[in-house]
């Protein structure tokens, strides 16, 4: 069933009956607020536009869900390890909060299927469904506070189970182990950035080249130079390899 209902002007409207059924097989309760939670799933590329003109999308919500997150995994990590230095708190929640591992989340809780874009769905993505679940995190911080949205979070995306111990223990910072690798053999690296306008996602879409000693080991694509350069350094490290340079 679409959650889009059509209006006899022609116009469409969300349904609230479908999408407050869909949400709260998400989340788990019945929410307080639902209009905040329909901003969360607007993604820009089909932001509302008011009476009064302003558009409605939920970019907003997005940046208060990801410092939210921040703050509860950070939380969080501080209390399961109480062992751990800061240096290795912050890599395991950066190892958590990769737009990879959100986007897989979000697919993983049904994300997609509130999600309201004009987006063409059979092409990439890039990380569409994570930044709406930051947003959704956002919508749960303002509808509920932090203790209800620390409990979904922990609780819902980041349950104590093989997968995340295995991702804890996974070191995905290939940027920082080809410049360590490129340090030790007393190699030159670099990356050569160029940037886009993609005008469907209506953002900018960054490419990074990665070079050992003038030569192409990578090439990456992505929302964010970090995320095009963590793709680049991944297709070094992966050549590194093959290569025979890893001892």
């Amino acid at each position: 069933m679409s959650l889009l209902r059509k209006q006899p002007n022609g116009t469409y409207i969300i349904d609230k009956r479908e999408f407050s059924n869909r949400l709260r097989k998400i989340i788990g309760f019945r929410p307080r607020n639902l209009s905040v939670y329909e901003m969360a799933f607007i993604h820009r590329s089909a932001a509302y536009t008011l009476s009064n003109g302003d558009k409605i999308n939920n970019e907003r919500l997005e940046y208060l869900g990801d410092a939210v997150l921040d703050a509860v995994l950070s939380d969080y990590l501080f209390q399961k390890y109480p062992d751990a230095d800061e240096g290795a708190l912050t890599k395991i929640r950066a190892r958590l909060v990769n737009r990879e591992q959100l986007n897989d989340l979000a697919l993983a809780i049904g994300v997609n299927n509130l999600l309201i874009s004009h987006i063409n769905r059979s092409r990439p993505t890039k990380y569409l469904y994570g930044d709406a679940l930051e947003a959704l995190i956002g919508s749960l911080f303002l509808d509920k506070g932090y203790s209800k949205t620390r409990k979904f979070i922990v609780s819902s995306l980041f349950p104590d189970n093989p997968d995340l111990k295995r991702l804890i223990t996974t070191d995905s910072d290939y940027k920082s182990q080809v410049f360590q690798w490129a340090q030790k053999l007393r190699k030159q690296i670099s990356f050569n950035y160029n940037e886009d306008y993609d005008f469907t996602c209506k953002s900018s879409l960054f490419t990074t080249v990665l070079r050992i000693d003038h030569e192409i080991f990578g090439e990456g694509t992505g929302s964010s130079k970090k995320e095009a350069e963590q793709k680049a350094a991944y297709e070094a490290w992966v050549k590194i390899g093959r290569i025979g340079f890893i001892e």
